[in-house]
């Protein structure tokens, strides 16, 4: 693996910079307190191409490899998680199984509008029921005529209310071993699909979630993404690609709390001297920058496999895993080092530790992580 980036990921990253410090984060904190969707901001990524990089041109997307996405939402995510949470479940959970098993008819229908940024896109697999136990999905599908008739309720449904192309999972009969759950297609004006339930979260505020009911909902019979029955590897494939995008978004998180650390330590005076001469202050800072650095390049690890067509599903949990869990323990270190400042509103460490906090939970949480990797080194 090579550690030094080529002169395209350095543009991408440059150019995803600037973007972030022109358009997001002149926004962040009000679309954060009035849990705003930017709107305005996803649709200026669609127009620059960031909406599909990983995807090839001739579906609309930028065609670049996996690490130059990861990067790009690195990048965004440290000015907004929420933002680039967004971006993270549109490209990472909707567009790649569209991509990898979708037919090519799929591909010129719903992946390129997405790839365009024209679509955004929602997953729908979570239910009250079942979270990391997948298998205990209630949601049917039962095919009528030429169509597929969808029942269930989704929750924690990311874009949710905001979507235009849903990817979602039901069982067409149940079987050991999660046979028979199955992938669909569900186009936002589909009849008897609603947004249900909004919720208003703790952080990651400006990122929409709600619940997704499906009553009597009929699709056409051509909207199943790869064959009967492979809903669950799909949902498992997704859940790697999107990792990836957790980890990159955790990194941006904690990038931001140390070099917001940084700053404020230094001029933040107490008797006579920056708290950055305190040495607790400076180990502190210390393990933020190597800490940060480790999840990075365990990011970029996985990254590296995925472009190398070869097998990270181990190192996608590894990088979410460490790197969501250094992001929570550091921007509760952000925090302190601010002290009584730093719990108050409108600080930009209050809503870091906020926003880390879930990067330890959704698309697996660290515990499901664990479970991936020890499958893995055990077998």
């Amino acid at each position: 693996m090579d550690f030094q980036l080529t002169e395209e990921q350095v543009l991408v990253r440059e150019n995803m910079r600037e973007f972030g410090k022109t358009y997001v984060d002149p926004i962040a904190v009000e679309i954060d307190e009035n849990s705003r969707f930017p709107a305005e901001v996803i649709q200026k990524l669609g127009e620059g191409g960031w909406m599909g990089m990983p995807i090839p041109q001739e579906y609309g997307g930028a065609g670049t490899d996996y690490l130059t996405y990861a990067i790009a939402v690195e990048e965004l995510s440290y000015f907004c998680a929420a933002t680039g949470f967004t971006m993270s479940v549109h490209t990472g959970l909707v567009c790649m199984p569209l991509l990898l098993f979708g037919n090519e008819g799929q591909k010129k229908q719903y992946l390129t509008p997405l790839a365009k940024g024209e679509h955004l896109g929602a997953f729908a697999l979570t239910e009250p029921g079942a979270g990391t136990d997948v298998g205990a999905a209630t949601s049917t599908a039962v095919l009528d005529g030429d169509e597929w008739v969808l029942n269930g309720t989704k929750t924690f449904c990311s874009n949710g209310p905001v979507a235009d192309t849903y990817i979602t999972f039901a069982w067409v009969e149940k079987e050991e071993g999660g046979r028979g759950m199955t992938c669909f297609i569900v186009p936002k004006e589909t009849a008897g699909m609603r947004v249900g339930a909004h919720f208003a979260k703790m952080g990651l505020r400006a990122s929409q979630t709600s619940e997704i009911i499906f009553k009597d909902c009929r699709i056409p019979k051509d909207n199943i993404v790869g064959k009967v029955g492979d809903g669950l590897k799909i949902a498992m494939n997704s859940f790697d690609h999107g990792r990836i995008g957790i980890a990159a978004q955790a990194v941006g998180i904690t990038q931001a709390a140390l070099d917001e650390s940084i700053a404020y330590s230094k001029q933040r005076i107490q008797f006579n001297k920056p708290i950055s001469k305190n040495q607790a202050v400076q180990w502190w800072i210390a393990d933020m920058a190597t800490e940060v650095a480790a999840a990075r390049y365990l990011t970029h690890s996985a990254c590296y496999l995925k472009d190398q067509g070869k097998s990270f599903s181990k190192e996608a949990a590894m990088a979410k895993l460490f790197a969501a869990e250094c992001s929570m323990r550091h921007t509760v270190k952000a925090v302190q080092i601010y002290g009584g400042y730093g719990y108050i509103k409108g600080q930009k460490v209050e809503r870091l530790m906020r926003d880390a906090k879930i990067t330890e939970i959704y698309e697996g949480t660290s515990e499901a992580q664990r479970m991936v990797i020890a499958g893995n080194v055990l077998r």
